[in-house]
């Protein structure tokens, strides 16, 4: 791998994810797929016969195939099927427990050896991150192998380690985890040192900006300050230092709630209609026409939401101080995360005031959203980036800096939970506190409880609660061969250290005896290293197969399209042709035809050469059709007056 590979910004969201770069003077750029759009939706629908589809084509059709179309997989990365309970209401697929308590979605199918069709949250995040990768690497034209990839600051180490994960199985080295509203910072630092808040606190103090982040499927808050670090012997000027001082938020809450707690108030109407429950692709449609409704009145004072409801045409009036009235108390759930926040970055803020607020994230759109946040602050938000690109962008911002494209900012964040060490007695003792920068690292002195003790095992957890019992476990293991010594007289160090992206290590040793044992946590529900060896052996092993797969799909999809157009002309036009032209016509689309029926049916009983070679066949014997297709258009054309439109097989 080249020093001088680029290294994108990914804002893997639970809604939408975005890949940005940052190459050059002009700053940073979201890379737009070949359509032009921004944003790619983060939802995958799974096929027992064809490759998977990602992005725009797969949320299209959700309500048609709401079992086994995977969207806000966000929510259940690195959370066991427990921790999830809460979502799982909402969710189209099912969700099941796997190895180490892990939650997975089971697909409506069995695998050809009859095992359950499963995969990973991991797996499907992977997917969209792929999907990302390449639309960046036909922009940019060159491979693209690392990325900075953004989490909310809420995050745990169990949730950051499989967002690692899932950018291993894509391909990707994830060279740093930023916290969502940290990136934000980045993207906005230089507008915002050069716009409103020039007037705020002095540099020897530093600005106080809070970036309140509410998207898709999470919601944080981070309170920074933006200074300038000194400038040091290559540049004049200082970098901007982004200090993160205190951090908040919540994982389950986010434009998701908001889209639900509008379905649940409709839903009994819906019902009421139907005169049934409502079935799940209705409950997709449903929730989806909500969403609609939301984006409509943050711009108008009421709305119709319109539901199609398995052929009955739904609809029901909304203004927006119904609708203001039911997200109420989701808006305030954000704004006492925001006052946390500031109760815990009171020391760092001296008194002074917040100089400014970042909004982030599509629901920070919603009209009550800006104006609660602006009353709570007393600051107007600060709204002047795309509230769904910024995250994107900071992340490029980052990866412009980590590959020496840019040197003017500084990124220090911090660690969102305190972590620590079960004692004796099910207590927690906490070695990083929350809030502490990272990278960090600290250390403790422990002993044993029981004489003879001649092994230690070390639970690490994450938490604010003082009992073990109300904090995260995140991982054990076990310090063997201490010589067997009086309880308190072994002398065990333990140290933490956590890396610039948020991951955790343990190492111990014993130092009378120097035993040592040493980890990075896997988290419990998190993927194992053999898990995700398995999975990347797995993806070599089948590269052949999976290319061969998703080939075939192409060809089928495109050769529906000829078969389907040569078929209506050849009934219409085929008259027109001499015998021999018209059975060559009607010999290779019968070929094709039935080359693409044992296609659709088993996808390995076709060689993808010899289906291409059958195209070619049906497009070569189908030129003269053509021709008389498009001479008779003319004709029609000269008799009425207007231009002809005739579609060609392989033209735009």
């Amino acid at each position: 791998m080249s020093g001088n590979d680029p290294i994108v910004g990914i804002d893997l969201g639970t809604t939408y994810s975005l890949v940005a770069i940052a190459d050059g003077p002009t700053g940073p750029r979201v890379i737009a797929d070949e359509q032009g759009r921004a944003a790619c939706p983060s939802v995958v629908r799974f096929s027992p016969d064809g490759p998977p589809v990602v992005g725009w084509e797969a949320r299209e059709e959700a309500a048609r195939f709401p079992d086994r179309t995977v969207a806000s997989v966000k929510r259940l990365m690195g959370r066991s099927r427990v921790d999830a309970a809460g979502d799982l209401p909402f969710l189209m697929y099912e969700v099941v427990e796997g190895e180490g308590a892990t939650a997975r979605v089971r697909l409506p199918w069995t695998r050809g050896d009859g095992a359950p069709a499963i995969v990973t949250p991991q797996e499907v995040s992977a997917l969209i991150l792929s999907r990302l990768r390449g639309q960046a690497e036909r922009a940019l034209g060159v491979p693209v192998r690392r990325a900075v990839v953004t989490v909310p600051a809420y995050f745990d180490d169990a949730q950051r380690q499989a967002t690692r994960d899932a950018g291993r199985l894509a391909g990707l080295d994830v060279v740093r985890i930023v916290n969502e509203p940290t990136a934000a910072a980045l993207a906005y630092g230089l507008g915002l040192r050069a716009s409103h808040v020039a007037g705020g606190a002095g540099a020897s103090g530093g600005r106080i900006i809070v970036v309140y982040d509410f998207g898709g499927g999470t919601f944080d808050v981070s309170v920074l300050r933006l200074s300038t670090a000194p400038a040091d012997a290559g540049s004049a000027v200082g970098a901007d230092l982004f200090q993160v001082l205190a951090t908040a938020g919540d994982t389950r809450l986010g434009g998701d709630d908001i889209d639900r707690a509008l379905c649940d108030a409709v839903m009994p109407e819906a019902v009421a209609r139907l005169g049934r429950p409502l079935e799940p692709g209705e409950t997709a449609a449903l929730i989806a026409a909500c969403e609609r409704a939301k984006i409509d009145l943050s711009e108008r004072e009421r709305t119709v939401l319109r539901a199609d409801l398995g052929g009955t045409a739904f609809e029901r009036h909304v203004t927006r101080a119904e609708f203001e009235a039911l997200i109420a108390p989701l808006v305030e759930r954000t704004l006492a995360a925001c006052r946390r926040a500031l109760r815990d970055a009171r020391r760092d803020l001296d008194g002074r005031v917040v100089d400014a607020v970042v909004m982030v994230g599509g629901s920070t759109r919603v009209p009550l959203v800006r104006r609660r946040v602006g009353e709570l602050f007393g600051v107007e938000p600060y709204t002047a980036l795309d509230p769904d690109q910024v995250v994107a962008l900071g992340a490029a911002v980052q990866g412009s800096v980590l590959a020496g494209v840019t040197r003017d900012a500084l990124l220090l964040d911090v660690i969102p939970l305190s972590l620590g060490l079960e004692t004796a007695g099910g207590a927690v003792a906490k070695i990083i506190m929350r809030n502490t920068p990272v990278p960090a690292r600290a250390s403790e002195m422990f002993s044993t409880s029981v004489d003879g003790q001649g092994a230690i095992r070390l639970a690490v957890y994450q938490g604010e609660r003082e009992m073990a019992a109300d904090c995260r476990l995140l991982g054990t293991f076990t310090l063997r061969g201490i010589p067997p010594m009086p309880a308190g007289i072994p002398q065990l160090a333990v140290e933490f250290a956590v890396d610039a992206s948020g991951i955790l290590s343990v190492s111990a040793v014993e130092r009378r005896s120097g035993v040592r044992a040493a980890i990075q946590v896997v988290p419990n529900h998190g993927l194992s290293r053999v898990e995700v060896e398995r999975m990347e052996r797995e993806s070599v092993l089948h590269a052949r197969e999976d290319m061969a797969r998703h080939r075939i799909a192409d060809l089928v999809a495109n050769g529906r399209l000829d078969a389907h157009w040569v078929g209506k002309q050849l009934e219409k036009h085929g008259g027109a042709l001499d015998e021999s032209r018209r059975g060559a016509v009607a010999g290779a689309l019968e070929a094709l035809r039935e080359m693409l029926a044992r296609a659709e049916q088993d996808w390995r009983s076709v060689d993808p050469d010899a289906l291409h070679r059958a195209k070619e066949v049906l497009d070569r014997a189908s030129v003269p059709l053509h021709e008389v297709a498009i001479a008779s258009a003319l004709r029609e054309a000269d008799a009425s007056g207007n231009a002809p439109s005739v579609k060609i097989p392989g033209t735009p």
